[in-house]
């Protein structure tokens, strides 16, 4: 899809895919487009070209009734009770009032606020008005979740119950879509990783996937005795960055990842070497050099 605000190109024919079951981590620098690619998958913003499908058709209100959204700006209202709003936007995507009231209470259990059901949003801390906006998107029991920032604010017991959630519902058959800066969350909790930047999906895939393939161009390598902290001899070796020194060992990045071999066959005229691995990049790491 794409899609322009006046001169600025905020989507450029970004393309993605939520499977059913699977979560998918959306994650990007500010600005890069996920809360825009979000409401278009919910039908709040259209598009200005591109289709979105869900099931092999295009959604219509009926379908989309059957989503679970949670905003990024916080949609609850003040001075409602809590159950009593839950079981409302329950009734607004179909479903019938003791079911509505069922699930109401289960959520509220299960997210350590059943005590305070009946008490009106705005005498809660920040951290459980997000967890009652949490509840908001999974009291209809959706199909599809599309969370925007769902962990921001909650405390490690909180982001572990959500966590535990969307683990279940995904099980359960649901597809989830969310987006994070919490790099170390997203990297526990997913299946598939989307990174975008400036409107554009510059990587896919499943994240041991993705920090695989970043490893192809940076080592480890230890010769065993001290080296300079400009890396001695190897900065000197064509095609070869040194990124780092400690004692002997060295970070070192390839231009060509498939000279690897010619490298290590120079350490060794040196001397011995007793370790020549490729290094794994964390998510962060991956996240910095897509991005960048």
């Amino acid at each position: 899809m794409t899609r322009r605000f006046g001169d600025r190109l905020a989507l450029d024919g970004v393309s993605l895919s939520v499977p059913a079951g699977r979560v998918v981590g959306f994650v990007g620098a500010n600005g890069a487009g996920k809360t825009t690619t979000m409401r278009i998958v919910l039908g709040v913003l259209a598009q200005d070209s591109g289709t979105v499908t869900w099931r092999g058709a295009v959604p219509d209100l009926a379908v989309r009734r059957r989503f679970g959204y949670m905003p990024e700006e916080r949609g609850l209202y003040p001075k409602g009770q809590l159950a009593e709003q839950l079981v409302y936007l329950a009734r607004l995507h179909g479903v019938d009032r003791r079911t509505a009231q069922l699930r109401t209470g289960e959520l509220l259990e299960r997210l350590g606020l059943a005590a305070r059901a009946k008490e009106q949003l705005e005498s809660l801390s920040l951290g459980n008005q997000q967890r009652v906006q949490i509840a908001a998107a999974l009291v209809h029991d959706p199909e599809l979740l599309v969370l925007d920032e769902p962990f921001s604010g909650l405390d490690p017991i909180a982001v572990d119950a959500m966590a535990q959630l969307l683990r279940e519902r995904a099980a359960a058959g649901v597809g989830v879509l969310f987006s994070s800066h919490q790099l170390d969350l997203v990297d526990r909790l997913c299946d598939e990783l989307v990174v975008l930047h400036s409107g554009r999906v510059v990587a896919a895939g499943e994240p041991e996937q993705l920090r695989r393939a970043g490893a192809r161009s940076r080592f480890t390598l230890d010769v065993g005795a001290p080296l300079a902290p400009d890396g001695d001899w190897l900065g000197r070796v064509p095609g070869v960055r040194v990124v780092s020194v400690a004692g002997s060992r060295a970070v070192v990045e390839l231009a060509d990842p498939d000279r690897g071999q010619e490298l290590l066959a120079e350490a060794l005229r040196r001397g011995p070497v007793l370790e020549f691995v490729p290094q794994v990049p964390t998510l962060s790491e991956l996240f910095t050099e897509v991005a960048r």
